[in-house]
């Protein structure tokens, strides 16, 4: 009797875990959930708390952060500004955030992931070259034309670089309102710049424009030991 009471209360935890698990990231409660813009947040969730659905207005679900070109005087030529539910109030709790990318001849948006979220890339203008490596090691990249689209898939590295005469510019979707940005350089390599050229914009550059870049991300750690030895 004691042995089927156990099993019992096994079975029924691991009911409430799997339900509280597939209700982690569930359906709106409410038609929207905008940010609210209290100054002071003493209560910490998973997002940010909505304000009185009574004080909706249509500017809570507007912005204008995206109208104008980034500022691409830098040292990669590249210039992303992503708008999430911070920026956005709107967005609260609707699992979305997005983001504009300026790219000036050459420029370069270096290897980088989103660990929560995949992202829709779409190229309004411009020439882009784009690609992801995954979790075999293996490259995935397109040349992208006014119009393309691109999925960089959750968590995995990827890159965009201007392969055109022009300036270029896209704008991306995600599927999460905060989803967060892993940089490669900067977490290796920290201030040293010289190192971070030739690893990125100098290696990338080079051999993604003329075609010669290397199958597997193995081939760009191999470059990294042999540049930093």
């Amino acid at each position: 009797m004691s042995s089927s009471f156990s099993c019992c209360i096994v079975f029924l935890s691991v009911i409430c875990f799997c339900t509280k698990i597939c209700s982690a990231d569930s359906d709106n409660l409410q038609d929207t959930c905008p940010t609210s813009p209290s100054a002071k947040q003493t209560i910490f969730i998973n997002g940010f708390p909505c304000k009185n659905p009574n004080d909706n207005t249509a500017p809570d679900f507007k912005t204008s952060n995206l109208t104008k070109a980034g500022n691409t005087d830098n040292f990669f030529g590249s210039s992303v500004n992503i708008v999430t539910a911070a920026e956005l109030a709107g967005l609260n709790t609707l699992g979305l955030s997005i983001a504009r990318t300026d790219l000036r001849v050459d420029g370069l948006v270096t290897l980088h992931s989103h660990p929560r979220a995949s992202e829709l890339f779409f190229v309004s203008k411009g020439t882009v070259l784009a690609g992801f490596f995954d979790t075999q090691n293996r490259a995935f990249q397109k040349i992208l034309r006014e119009g393309d689209v691109f999925v960089f898939p959750r968590g995995l590295l990827h890159f965009s670089l201007n392969a055109g005469y022009d300036f270029a510019t896209a704008f991306s979707v995600f599927n999460s309102q905060n989803p967060g940005v892993v940089g490669i350089s900067g977490a290796m390599f920290k201030t040293d710049l010289d190192m971070t050229y030739k690893i990125t914009k100098g290696f990338l550059s080079d051999h993604i424009k003329n075609g010669t870049f290397p199958g597997s991300f193995k081939s760009l750690q191999a470059a990294i030991q042999k540049l930093k030895s």
